[in-house]
């Protein structure tokens, strides 16, 4: 999505944005579908909000942060509480990708249900383990879950403090 030609002037002479909600609302009719006072925007097929303007598609989250801090994010906006049409400001933050990929949702691969936790085969034990600078660090084995669980999170509050839990 393109970023460098919209300013916070030319983006706060379209659209207002409510930090308290995240609702961006049309300020100017700029097609027929975009009259003034309404909602600006629609959820696009990942689950974020989409907003086009001036023939460009943004993601509102990135507006959000230029409309209130008058720059661009300078990495990737991070939606704290993991839902991508939550764009209040207080839920949004600015992080690397290394960073944002610590506040992700369990993959739906996972089959132990619990973060940072696999089965591991050939022990038949529980392995605890978290990424740590693209590199997984390995934590040990274990025959309960729950010590493995709370291994994992001791290691993630340790390595990643960044993350949200």
């Amino acid at each position: 999505m393109a970023t460098e030609s919209l300013t916070q002037e030319r983006l706060m002479s379209l659209v207002s944005y409510d930090a308290e909600t995240g609702v961006f609302t049309n300020k100017v009719t700029r097609n027929p579908r975009a009259k003034v006072g309404a909602v600006a925007g629609y959820v696009n097929t990942l689950g974020y909000v989409v907003v086009q303007l001036l023939g460009r598609k943004y993601h509102a989250h990135r507006l959000a942060w230029l409309y209130t801090h008058g720059v661009w994010p300078a990495n990737q906006i991070d939606h704290i509480n993991r839902n991508p049409t939550d764009n209040r400001l207080c839920n949004l933050r600015d992080v690397t990708a290394s960073e944002n990929v610590h506040n992700m949702s369990s993959s739906s691969r996972n089959t132990s249900g619990v973060r940072n936790v696999v089965w591991h085969k050939r022990a038949q034990k529980w392995q605890a383990q978290i990424m740590v600078n693209n590199k997984y660090k390995y934590l040990g084995q274990f025959e309960d879950i729950t010590q493995a669980q709370v291994v994992a999170e001791k290691a993630v509050r340790l390595y990643q403090p960044a993350r949200i839990a």
